[in-house]
């Protein structure tokens, strides 16, 4: 494999030993991520036969629920993954290694807080409501959202160790864990569609603890070899590294919270404007275009770290040279998402048949999503990796801001149905299609003062 990795960069004419790097990650990202996206989508059908589609509903929404609280992290884990790469980038594992004690001690300390406080209030909720479906489920949910909690609080931990990778320019490490969580995934859904009743507990167990597991093995094997040096110490844990990550981290603490009111609220809006089985022809709609950049993400993924290594030693013309790629990647990705379009029905047919029907409204409004999400990815970030992130912060706080109510007037005042929700997202995210390039060209160029600079 390592043969043909150097053969294709060789094909390449690729000889700078960062982008050579670049490059067999985003291979392997390819590897992991082509097994992630056949397994979760043969996972589809067989959750749905398995679950019924108001139960999958219901797991949808649940998931972006969680998904909301990922802010809980306050941005430390971005805080990290750029102070660990200028760290490495200088040589100094003392500093380093304090940046991943204070990230991981302090991570567990919030972690320990949200999940006592998520199982003390998840007693007094009533579940069934929030979720829009029948009040005899609610008991059910409740015991489902202790499971979840829980597995999230300690997954807000554990999972620092891809940020520890990616970090390291190895970013294909994150494509083996979910690659492996989805494989796993279905082997066990399978089993149970063939020795077990459908039961949303067990579902919503087996996918909660898994990724946990999988990442406690990880950490295990991370810290007892390639990063035996940087392991979590209490005794390296100083406020100044603190400060040092999240004063960073703060700008991509509001930014998460941003992007998680703007896309993971969306079946959030769906389930209480129409109930939860609109939520699945949404996701399925989501889940094929999301194809498209998925791969285009797998090549992005690496640049942020690389760019930031590179940002910091001054090497401008290996940044401009790199974005003149990702904009090829770019343009090949829209065409992509046109011809992904066109077929969409076809293909909805045989991937799931008549189990759901899913407009081809809301298959296009997807698609326009999708071409300006990916239109501004690279230069966003090419911004995350410079750390010059404060524009980024406002223009995501006003696209939150304006998501929700923007949403619910499509929906009930212009009768736009589950089309007008990601209608709402696409009209507050395009205007990063015009200020991300700019803030980009005048960052390369030197010419950045003021909020284009911080």
């Amino acid at each position: 494999m390592k043969k043909l990795i150097g053969k294709i960069q060789s094909n390449l004419g690729i000889r700078s030993a960062r982008t050579k790097n670049i490059t067999k990650h985003v291979f392997w990202s390819i590897i992991y991520k082509g097994g992630h996206i056949a397994a979760n989508f043969l996972l589809v059908p067989l959750t749905i036969s398995y679950l019924d589609t108001e139960n999958y509903g219901i797991w949808l929404t649940l998931s972006s629920f969680i998904a909301w609280f990922t802010f809980f992290d306050i941005g430390l884990g971005h805080g990290l993954r750029n102070k660990f790469a200028e760290a490495k980038a200088k040589g100094d594992i003392e500093l380093a290694k304090g940046y991943v004690s204070t990230a991981y001690f302090t991570i567990g300390l919030i972690s320990l807080i949200f999940v006592v406080t998520s199982l003390f209030a998840s007693y007094f909720l009533d579940w069934a409501n929030i979720f829009n479906t029948a009040d005899s489920k609610n008991g059910q949910l409740r015991i489902l959202m202790t499971i979840v909690f829980a597995s999230f609080g300690i997954q807000l931990i554990v999972k620092l160790i891809t940020t520890i990778y990616t970090a390291d320019q190895r970013p294909s490490m994150q494509g083996k864990i979910s690659f492996l969580t989805a494989v796993l995934s279905l082997l066990i859904i399978w089993f149970l569609t063939r020795t077990a009743n459908s039961s949303l507990l067990i579902f919503g167990s087996i996918f909660s603890f898994l990724p946990v597991l999988i990442l406690l093995f990880l950490n295990f094997n991370a810290f007892t070899n390639r990063y035996k040096v940087y392991r979590p110490n209490i005794a390296y844990w100083k406020n100044k590294y603190f400060k040092d990550i999240f004063g960073l981290g703060a700008s991509f603490f509001i930014i998460q919270f941003s992007v998680i009111i703007l896309y993971s609220t969306d079946n959030f809006i769906i389930t209480q404007l129409f109930d939860p089985k609109a939520v699945v022809p949404y996701n399925i709609a989501y889940k094929y275009l999301s194809l498209s950049s998925m791969f285009f993400s797998m090549i992005l993924t690496p640049y942020w770290s690389s760019i930031t290594e590179a940002y910091t030693k001054a090497e401008f013309d290996w940044i401009k040279k790199s974005m003149k790629n990702l904009l090829k990647f770019t343009l090949a990705t829209i065409i992509l998402i046109v011809i992904m379009t066109i077929v969409a029905p076809k293909f909805y047919q045989l991937w799931i048949g008549e189990m759901v029907i899913v407009p081809m409204s809301l298959t296009i409004s997807m698609a326009i999503y999708f071409i300006i999400s990916v239109f501004y990815s690279p230069f966003n970030y090419f911004i995350n990796g410079t750390g010059k992130v404060k524009l980024h912060m406002y223009s995501f706080i006003i696209g939150a801001i304006l998501n929700i109510p923007l949403s619910i007037i499509l929906v009930k005042q212009f009768h736009f149905g589950v089309e007008g929700v990601i209608i709402a997202t696409s009209i507050c995210i395009a205007p990063n299609i015009i200020l991300f390039p700019i803030q980009y060209f005048k960052l390369i160029n030197n010419q950045a003062n003021g909020i284009w600079n911080k």
